[in-house]
């Protein structure tokens, strides 16, 4: 995009800011009177089978198959708040099959066994619409794959021209019609849209169908091994088990070693009002397909099931300590840009008003993909660090955590991906220090073309700062 942080700070339109001062902060995909009812919270002590703390779609997950691979199995899933109100809420809706966070990061990584990883993630993409299918989950799931967009003239290359599904200007102006397009990619197979919060209460539905037990506004406090077992404590209640799954992602491991392999990154979204007829005449967009631009900085947008435009992504925001607040969820600088950048994007669509804008924290590591582990004698086992990847990998996760409590050798879990963590991040200030040199040099390398001496150390050691 051509617009600068600067620039738009400087000399903000006036009606930008009245249009973002209309708009409603709570995430698209909550407000909506189809929002189920809250869980009731833990009530006592209990004992059961196995407990999956968080109520994301890693948990939910993973209680679904729990059941699924036993049903005789008891699960208690554990929501400190509200099921889908974090990150699962207020995503994109991007579900895609990648488990590497794209191609380059998959074969850089792992280029042995990455065709496995690609394989792997296709598979798990289209489990994923069966169990859709399965359980008549009216989630909006579709199959439109997803379009990357280059912006720039030094993005055109990344794309690859040579080889065969390269689109010019023109031809993926025939697709979304953008002055801003340079070029595209369509990769029609790999990604699916969908309505996060809608999968995720489904999920839980159908977890609940088959027996597993949902409380929520129910935080864990401290997990420990005591006699063969695991005691999960709550405010209101000890859970005990056999076995524990810790889903918490992007907020604070229950695990002390764990602490410093994620840091917690804020996205922020805008939503349109749904366009009229002639607005989305405007812009073409018959396949519905995702859309990606090409910058490291870069913008995700989509059509919702009421033809809006969900317009995300570009500002990856860390504060100092790890810090988590509701009271950054809402960030007028960064909305800001989005409505100009969206403005540049689509200017056949000047006067669409924003109905929506809000922000999210997604966990980020330093390879910008899932990692898991075990504690506890095996009793314990966890996933993060999806670095934005959650919607779709997160049902892989859920597998592999289940083939690591049960004890088994499998595909999944003799992947090298599975079994080596990445590097963690540094302690403050200098995880700070090193985030935000690492922020305004992408800023750089997208406007230069080239990426500086900073980013290619990171290169060679293999860390990295994503959302």
């Amino acid at each position: 995009m051509k617009g600068t942080d600067a620039g738009i700070d400087a000399g903000i339109d006036a009606g930008i800011d009245a249009a973002l001062d209309r708009a409603s902060t709570v995430p698209l995909w909550l407000d909506t009177p189809d929002r189920p009812a809250p869980r009731p919270a833990l009530d006592g002590d209990t004992d059961t089978d196995l407990v999956i703390v968080g109520g994301g779609f890693t948990g939910l997950w993973t209680a679904l198959l729990a059941k699924e691979r036993r049903p005789d199995r008891a699960v208690v899933l554990l929501e400190a708040g509200r099921l889908a109100d974090h990150a699962t809420g207020r995503n994109g809706g991007f579900c895609e099959a990648s488990l590497t966070h794209g191609e380059g990061n998959g074969r850089e990584r792992w280029p042995a066994e990455f065709a496995t990883l690609e394989r792997l993630g296709r598979e798990n993409l289209e489990l994923i619409a069966q169990t859709v299918e399965r359980y008549g989950i009216n989630c909006d799931f579709r199959r439109t794959g997803m379009l990357t967009v280059a912006t720039r003239a030094h993005e055109v290359a990344g794309l690859d021209p040579e080889r065969s599904g390269f689109l010019d200007a023109e031809q993926v102006r025939e697709l979304v019609d953008s002055p801003t397009y340079l070029a595209g990619r369509w990769d029609r197979d790999d990604c699916a849209i969908v309505d996060p919060a809608r999968l995720a209460w489904g999920l839980a539905a159908a977890a609940e169908s088959l027996g597993v037990r949902i409380v929520e506004h129910t935080p864990a406090e401290a997990v420990r091994a005591r006699g063969g077992r695991v005691t999960v404590r709550t405010p209101s209640g000890t859970l005990t088990a056999a076995q524990v799954v810790l889903a918490t992602n992007a907020f604070r491991p229950l695990l002390a070693r764990l602490r410093h392999y994620t840091v917690p990154v804020y996205d922020y979204v805008l939503a349109t009002e749904p366009l009229t007829d002639d607005q989305l005449a405007s812009i073409g967009w018959r396949g519905r397909q995702g859309v990606a631009d090409s910058g490291n900085r870069f913008h995700y947008y989509r059509l919702t099931s009421d033809n809006r435009i969900l317009w995300g992504g570009y500002d990856a925001v860390y504060h100092f300590g790890r810090r988590i607040d509701a009271g950054l969820d809402d960030r007028r600088p960064t909305h800001r840009v989005l409505a100009q950048h969206f403005a540049e994007t689509f200017p056949q669509l000047a006067g669409v008003r924003f109905s929506h804008r809000w922000g999210g924290v997604v966990d980020t590591c330093t390879r910008f993909c899932a990692f898991f582990g075990s504690a506890l004698r095996g009793r314990l086992v966890y996933a993060m660090g999806f670095t934005g990847l959650g919607v779709g990998a997160s049902r892989f996760a859920a597998e592999v955590m289940l083939d690591q409590l049960e004890g088994r050798r499998t595909e999944r879990t003799a992947l090298e991906m599975v079994r080596r963590k990445p590097l963690p991040f540094p302690p403050e200030p200098f995880a700070w220090l090193g985030i935000q040199l690492t922020r305004w040099s992408l800023a750089r390398a997208d406007h230069a073309g080239r990426r500086n001496l900073w980013l290619r150390t990171l290169d060679r050691l293999g860390v990295g700062f994503d959302s």
